[in-house]
């Protein structure tokens, strides 16, 4: 198991959830409301996203290691198209 973390600063967090959460919502069975969402991309793979004033913060568990990076730009890479009209910095930190 691997985990990673990104805070991600933007005033739009809420927005930013719901927006990745619906979008998977059609592959996976994704839990979601404004402030929080889990999206379960497989039983060993997933993506917690919570909203807070001023950032949001993901969180993405993947079961293989050398899974991590490509799951980190697969999650950052959404996030971006949704928030084209601003510049984010996504930024991930392994988590022990």
């Amino acid at each position: 198991m691997a985990t990673s973390v990104s805070n991600v600063k933007t005033d739009h967090a809420s927005r930013y959830l719901q927006q990745l959460c619906k979008h998977w919502s059609h592959r996976f069975s994704v839990e979601f409301d404004a402030a929080a969402g889990k999206v379960p991309f497989s039983p060993g793979n997933s993506l917690d996203l919570a909203a807070e004033p001023g950032t949001l913060i993901m969180t993405l568990t993947v079961e293989k290691p050398e899974d991590l990076e490509r799951m980190q730009t697969v999650v950052a890479d959404h996030l971006k198209r949704f928030a084209f009209r601003e510049e984010l910095d996504v930024a991930w930190t392994a988590r022990v």
